[in-house]
């Protein structure tokens, strides 16, 4: 029980983190820090100590926001992909196969994709010789399509 809570503090950790980084206010002053700093380099200068920790330190943080950029990115995947499995199962005629389509392999994804195009090519196509576009009714003008 102890490795959840743990990551579950690790998860909402690194949310934070992404929440607080997203914000213009978070680009701001990492703007101001970086000029500050070009011009305390400027003014000493340019020690190649102070430029060999700056690079440093710009790296470490850099390789530690991809993580919590990674991180959240998978969350907020796995969470819109289950809003959309949940739709899926509560429309009756939805197609519930492709659920799972994630777990597939390049192959079978390709496969769907041209069996996709073609199905939907075939609907268009079926729709537009049902009517033609000079037999189409006329919109009513008094009534309103929003």
């Amino acid at each position: 029980m102890e490795k959840t809570t743990g990551r579950r503090r690790i998860s909402r950790f690194l949310h934070l983190i992404g929440e607080a980084t997203s914000r213009a206010s978070t680009a701001g002053l990492v703007t101001l820090a970086v000029v500050g700093f070009l011009v305390l380099l400027a003014v000493n200068g340019f020690p190649i100590r102070w430029e060999d920790a700056f690079s440093v330190a710009a790296s470490a943080i850099t390789l530690g926001m991809v993580f919590v950029i990674q991180h959240t990115q998978s969350r907020q995947q796995v969470a819109t992909q289950l809003k959309l499995d949940e739709l899926i199962r509560a429309v009756p005629r939805a197609d519930d196969l492709l659920i799972h389509v994630e777990a597939a392999d390049d192959d079978e994804l390709i496969a769907m994709v041209k069996e996709g195009i073609e199905e939907h090519s075939a609907i268009r196509e079926a729709s537009s010789e049902d009517v033609p576009l000079e037999g189409r009714p006329e919109p009513d003008p008094g009534s309103s399509s929003a």
